[in-house]
């Protein structure tokens, strides 16, 4: 073994004494015909559920718990299969990968990144390229961490203008590295973007929850929430059930504890009322918004907040969001299904792309959930990151391109 992955060994090694660890724990799928069944197995074994839809639950379950929830699911004649069976393995080659990496020179797009490299890179590109990127402090988070927007601007009075943003959810590290890499494309790579995506103005938030995001690279990789304290014995908050859509209803919790615990009420937390309020500030120009998340490989249409809960251009953007599956099938092989989470996931009230539709009357709306679908889970390898966010890129023109054509 070379002396340089020796001493990323030993680092791994002595960072790994002060983190959460998942050793044996596994990552069930089961399939089932009762959605609620399994919600209610999940509350009272505080098991995290990583994916649900209308036919399986992914489960994390300690290896506490294995036994008594495997011999809970033959009781019940569920049948169940080990997609991770070892999520502790999964993480140390993810980290082991990681420190590899970073001894690469510049900004590697490869690669996860904390916080203030990603900071500092966006401070960097404001720097080299003065007229065309500027970057913003919109807000705080809880902890007092800087929310940070980079805008790319067209530098056409007037322009229309489409928000982007990731890793609202802590542990969905692709989300935020793809947004990363479509702030590089529009800005490094600008010269090959289509004509309509130069004429626009973009606002990038790659990190919507930055303390949830610096708690997963120092704590505990699996961190979904931000890191508020409330009223409740648990800390943090879904900042994707906080807002003011719907607040309260289908898929959100009020115990604290739970992943989805959706805070004391709408707009509660620090992290959405900045995110809100800058939004709002863009109302008049803003044309599109699209927002990533992981994983699953799909392509999320409004509405969130309920079962058949359809808007009126449901049709016009289901269309949209088909031809942006398609463009990603050509680009790289991957299979994105298209619809709204009550038809293929799960109701989640409360969330950030509800609102901005129906509070801010942006038309065109999307969510994505990236790579994979359950092979890795949250822990993307760091060598699939360009190509998710490749494709990613490809359906991003077709929705950006739809928004731009539309005729008042």
């Amino acid at each position: 073994m070379a002396w340089k992955e020796v001493s990323v060994l030993v680092l791994l090694v002595c960072l790994a004494s002060a983190k959460t660890r998942f050793d044996g724990s596994e990552v069930l799928s089961v399939f089932h015909e009762d959605l609620n069944q399994l919600r209610e197995l999940a509350h009272k074994a505080r098991l995290d559920v990583w994916s649900q839809n209308h036919t399986n639950t992914e489960l994390l379950v300690p290896r506490r718990k294995l036994g008594s929830v495997k011999r809970y699911l033959n009781r019940k004649k569920l049948p169940y299969s080990v997609l991770i069976n070892d999520v502790q393995k999964l993480i140390d080659k993810e980290q082991f990968s990681i420190q590899m990496r970073r001894g690469r020179a510049g900004f590697n797009l490869d690669n996860y990144h904390r916080l203030g490299e990603i900071y500092n890179w966006m401070d960097y590109l404001s720097k080299k390229y003065p007229q065309l990127v500027s970057v913003e402090t919109i807000g705080y988070s809880y902890e007092r961490r800087p929310i940070k927007v980079a805008k790319i601007s067209s530098g056409k009075p007037g322009a229309k203008a489409v928000f982007i943003d990731g890793g609202i959810h802590a542990r969905e590290w692709v989300s935020t590295a793809t947004v990363v890499y479509i702030l590089n494309e529009l800005v490094e790579n600008r010269s090959r973007l289509p004509s309509y995506m130069a004429n626009l103005d973009f606002y990038i938030l790659p990190v919507f929850n930055p303390d949830g995001y610096e708690y997963t690279h120092t704590t505990n990789r699996l961190w979904r929430k931000n890191r508020s304290k409330n009223s409740g014995r648990c800390i943090g908050t879904d900042l994707n059930r906080n807002f003011d859509a719907h607040f309260g209803g289908e898929g959100t919790s009020d115990y604290s504890c739970d992943e989805t615990y959706r805070g004391p009420q709408a707009f509660s937390e620090p992290e959405t009322k900045a995110v809100s309020k800058y939004i709002l500030g863009l109302k008049q120009k803003l044309s599109a918004y699209i927002a990533f998340h992981s994983y699953s490989q799909l392509i999320l249409l409004p509405y969130a907040y309920g079962y058949k809960a359809y808007p009126k251009d449901y049709k016009e953007l289901e269309m949209i969001g088909k031809n942006a599956a398609l463009a990603i099938r050509k680009s790289d092989g991957e299979v994105y299904n298209v619809g709204t989470p009550g038809d293929v996931l799960y109701p989640a009230a409360g969330g950030a792309y509800d609102w901005v539709k129906e509070t801010v009357g942006v038309k065109y709306t999307f969510t994505y959930e990236l790579r994979d679908t359950g092979l890795h889970g949250f822990i993307l390898p760091a060598r699939l990151i360009r190509p998710t966010a490749r494709e990613a890129f490809e359906g991003v023109k077709v929705m950006v391109e739809a928004a731009v054509r539309r005729k008042k």
